[in-house]
C-alpha cells in the first residue's frame, strides 16, 4: 500500500501545472468531449507508466546495491529541483486534431509523457518499491486525480490554485523520499 499511496501523492502533486495537465486542458478546449479525452489519458498513462515502473523495478533488481540505491535517492532529490521549474506547452507541441478525441489524446499524452518528470518519477518509484503494479496504479491514479478536474474546470482551476505552492509541496515530497532512500541506504535507519 505504501507504493500505491506514495506514487499517487507524488504524481498527483507533480502533475499540477505540468505540461501534460496543460495538454489535457488544451484537448478539452479543442474537442469539447471529456470522456474520450479521459479514456485517452488513462490508456496512455497506463501504458507509459507500466513501462516506466517496469524499467525502474528491473534496473533495481539487476543493479541492486548501495551505489544504485544512492543513485535512486539522488534522482528523487533532482526531481525535487525539477518540480520547482514551471512547465509550459509550446504551440508546436500542441496536437493537431486529425483523428478523434480518444486517439489524439492517447498518442499526444503518450509522447508528451516521454521523458517528463512524472515518467522519470515513475521509474524511480519502480526502482524504490520493486512493485510494478502498485506503482503503475498509483502513478496512473495520480495523473487522473490531477488531469480529470483540469478537463472539466480547466483555466478556472488554475486561477484558484497557487501553482507555486503546489510545486513546493511536490518538491518537498520528492526531497523527503530521496533523503529517506539515502538515509536507509547509509544504514542510519532500518
Amino acid at each position: 500500500m505504501e507504493a500505491l499511496f506514495t506514487s499517487t501523492a507524488v504524481v498527483a502533486l507533480a502533475e499540477i501545472g505540468d505540461k501534460t495537465q496543460l495538454l489535457a486542458m488544451l484537448l478539452a478546449t479543442r474537442f469539447r468531449r471529456p470522456l474520450p479525452i479521459i479514456f485517452g489519458i488513462l490508456v496512455a498513462t497506463l501504458a507509459n507508466h507500466a513501462l516506466a515502473a517496469l524499467v525502474g523495478a528491473q534496473a533495481a533488481a539487476f543493479l541492486d546495491g548501495p551505489i544504485f540505491r544512492y543513485a535512486v535517492g539522488f534522482s528523487f532529490i533532482a526531481m525535487a529541483a525539477w518540480t520547482l521549474i514551471p512547465d509550459k506547452l509550446d504551440d508546436e507541441e500542441a496536437p493537431r486534431p486529425r483523428f478523434g478525441a480518444f486517439l489524439t489524446t492517447l498518442v499526444a499524452f503518450f509522447l508528451v509523457e516521454m521523458g517528463d518528470k512524472t515518467q522519470i518519477a515513475t521509474i524511480a518509484l519502480g526502482a524504490r518499491f520493486h512493485d510494478v503494479v502498485s506503482v503503475t496504479a498509483g502513478t496512473t491514479l495520480g495523473m487522473m486525480i490531477a488531469n480529470v478536474p483540469a478537463i472539466f474546470l480547466g483555466h478556472e482551476l488554475l486561477k484558484r490554485i497557487d501553482l507555486a505552492k503546489v510545486r513546493l509541496i511536490a518538491a518537498g515530497l520528492f526531497l523527503i523520499i530521496g533523503l529517506w532512500v539515502l538515509v536507509q541506504t547509509a544504514g542510519w535507519i532500518g
